[in-house]
C-alpha cells in the first residue's frame, strides 16, 4: 500500500476532490484491472476514452479517480484529481509508485526511425560481455539482466516502463538500452524518467498517419533531447539533416557521429562482404559482422555510447567485432543451390532502400534481386505508394503481398503499393495476397546465386488480421521453402 499523496508528488494538478492521505493499492488506467482500493486514471486515447469507465472503476473498487475532466456526479469516499494531461501524470505517478526506479540506474534512450532496435539490442550485448548488469526495453523483448520479458510496443506504458525498471534496480543492473518512440514520447510515457543519455540515429517517412506532418514526428523526438539534465549525454548523428536539430535547445553535454561529415566520432567503410565489414572508426579498423552502411552508422553510434560511457576503447572495439547481428534485421540464410534469403524488418521507403542499396553492393553482377515485400494495415498508407515504387527500381523482380493487414483489406493494400510502380517496371511486379504463398514463389523463381529479400516484419513471427494473431515466421518459413527445394 502507498499514501496517494506520494505518488502525486510532482504531477500538476487543476483540482482536487476528496483527500489525498490514503492509502491505495496499485495504480491502473485499464478499467478492467481495476481492484479494492486502487487507483483509475482516465486516459484519453485514440481509440477509447477512458472517462468512459470511471463508473465501471469505482464499481470496481477504486478509491481515486485521476481525470482529465470532472464527472458531473461525484461519488462520496472516493478522491477526484482533475490533471491537465492524464498520459502525463500516470507516468509521472508511476515512476513514484515503483520508487522512482530509474535515478538507480544508467538509463540511455534511443530515439529516431530506424537503427532503435538493433543499437538497443547491441548496447546490451555489449555491456553484458563487458560484465556488467544490464537491462534492455525493445520493440522485441524486455531484458533484466538474464530475464526475459516480452513486449507488444516498441515504447511501453508508462507503467510496465516503471515496473521493469524496478526489477532492475532491485536485481543491480548498471545500464538499461530503451528504445523511444515518437509515440511513446507524444503520448509521455517517458515523463518521470532520468536518463543518463539520449541517442539519435535518423529520421525519415514514417507515422505520419499519427503525427499528420513530418516537423511534428522530429519535433516529438527532439522533446527527448529538450528534457535531457545538463549532466547527461546527447549523441546524435549529423550526417542527417535532423541531427543538429535534436541539439539545439538540450542542456545536456553534446557528441556527434557521421560517416560522412565531420564529427566527433568519424567511421569509414573499408570493405563489405556478406559476411561483415571492415570499418575504421577514428584511427582504428574493426571487423564486423554487421553489413551494411546502415549497420555502419549503428556500429559507430554504439562505439561513441560506450566511449562516453567510460569504456575503454580497445576493450569497446574487441566486444564490437564479437557481437551478432539482431534476429530480424538482415538476417540471412545461403540454400544448397547458392540462393541467399535476406530477412529483414525494413517496414519505411528509407529503411527499403538502404537494405536494397547494402544488397546491390554485394552483388558481383549478374545475380538476379526477387523482393519479397508488403505494408502494415491501419498505418500511415503515404508510404506505401513510396515503397512500392523502391522495390520495382532496385529490384530484378517484386512480389507485393501482405504484411499485418490488422483491419485493412490485404487487397487494397496491395493495390495502394501498385500506385508507386513506374511504368517501365509494371512487368517487374506480382501480387500475390497470401504471404506464405508469395515466399514460396520467390523462392521457385530464383536461380543459383540469387538473392531473395524478405521485408517488412523481420523479428515478427506472426501476422496480424482483424485482431487476429496467428504464428508466421518468414525466417522459419524461407528456410524450409528453399530445403525442400534443395531436395
Amino acid at each position: 500500500m502507498n499514501l496517494l499523496k506520494d505518488i502525486l508528488f510532482g504531477v500538476s494538478l487543476s483540482a482536487v476532490s476528496g483527500s489525498t492521505a490514503i492509502m491505495v493499492n496499485t495504480i491502473t488506467f485499464d478499467s478492467r484491472k481495476v481492484g479494492f482500493d486502487d487507483v483509475f486514471v482516465a486516459i484519453k486515447g485514440t481509440l477509447t476514452d477512458g472517462h468512459k469507465y470511471i463508473e465501471k472503476a469505482i464499481d470496481s473498487g477504486a478509491v481515486c479517480i485521476v481525470c482529465e475532466t470532472m464527472p458531473g456526479q461525484l461519488v462520496d469516499g472516493v478522491t477526484y484529481v482533475e490533471v491537465d494531461n492524464g498520459n502525463k501524470a500516470l507516468a509521472i505517478m508511476a515512476s513514484n509508485y515503483y520508487g522512482n526506479p530509474s535515478r538507480n540506474l544508467k538509463l540511455v534512450g534511443i530515439t529516431g526511425t530506424n537503427g532503435k532496435t538493433t543499437i538497443s539490442s547491441l548496447l546490451f550485448q555489449l555491456f553484458k560481455k563487458a560484465g556488467f548488469k544490464v537491462g534492455l526495453i525493445s520493440t522485441i523483448k524486455i531484458m533484466v539482466d538474464d530475464k526475459e520479458y516480452q513486449t507488444t510496443h516498441t515504447t511501453p506504458d508508462a507503467l510496465t516502463i516503471n515496473r521493469h525498471l524496478a526489477l532492475m534496480s532491485e536485481e543491480g543492473v548498471e545500464y538499461c538500452f530503451m528504445e523511444v518512440s515518437s509515440h511513446g514520447i507524444h503520448q509521455k510515457r517517458t515523463e518521470g524518467l532520468l536518463f543518463e543519455g539520449a541517442i539519435f540515429t535518423n529520421l525519415t517517412h514514417d507515422h505520419l498517419d499519427y503525427h499528420k506532418t513530418f516537423a511534428d514526428y522530429r519535433d516529438t523526438k527532439k522533446t527527448l533531447f529538450d528534457n535531457l539534465p545538463k549532466n547527461a549525454f546527447a549523441l546524435t548523428n549529423i550526417d542527417d539533416k535532423n541531427g543538429l536539430v535534436m541539439l539545439q535547445n538540450t542542456k545536456a553535454r553534446k557528441f556527434t557521429y557521421a560517416l560522412k561529415s565531420y564529427a566527433d566520432y568519424r567511421g569509414q567503410i573499408l570493405e563489405n562482404q556478406f559476411d561483415g565489414q571492415l570499418l575504421r572508426i577514428d584511427d582504428d579498423q574493426l571487423w564486423t559482422k554487421l553489413i551494411g552502411s546502415f549497420n555502419a552508422y549503428n556500429v559507430l553510434a554504439i562505439y561513441a555510447t560506450a566511449d562516453i560511457l567510460g569504456l575503454e576503447k580497445l576493450e569497446t572495439l574487441r566486444l564490437l567485432s564479437e557481437l551478432d547481428n539482431v534476429d530480424g534485421r538482415f538476417q540471412y540464410h545461403i540454400s544448397k543451390e547458392k540462393i541467399t534469403a535476406i530477412v529483414d524488418y525494413a517496414h519505411t521507403p528509407d529503411a527499403l532502400q538502404n537494405v536494397l542499396e547494402t544488397i546491390g553492393t554485394l552483388r558481383t553482377g549478374n545475380e538476379n534481386v526477387i523482393t519479397v515485400v508488403g505494408c502494415g494495415g491501419d498505418r500511415d498508407k503515404s508510404k506505401r505508394p513510396v515503397m512500392g515504387k523502391i522495390a520495382t527500381q532496385m529490384s530484378s523482380k517484386v512480389i507485393f503481398t501482405s504484411d499485418n493487414p490488422r483491419s485493412e483489406s490485404p487487397a487494397v493494400i496491395i493495390e495502394e503499393m501498385e500506385v508507386g510502380v513506374e511504368p517501365q517496371n509494371v512487368k517487374k511486379v506480382l501480387s500475390i495476397e497470401n504471404r506464405k504463398q508469395a515466399i514460396k514463389t520467390a523462392c521457385q523463381l530464383a536461380m543459383p546465386n540469387d538473392i531473395i529479400l524478405i521485408a517488412g516484419k523481420g523479428h515478427e513471427t506472426y501476422q496480424e488480421t482483424n485482431g487476429e494473431r496467428v504464428d508466421f515466421d518468414d525466417f522459419k518459413i524461407v528456410r524450409e521453402v528453399l530445403k525442400t527445394l534443395d531436395k
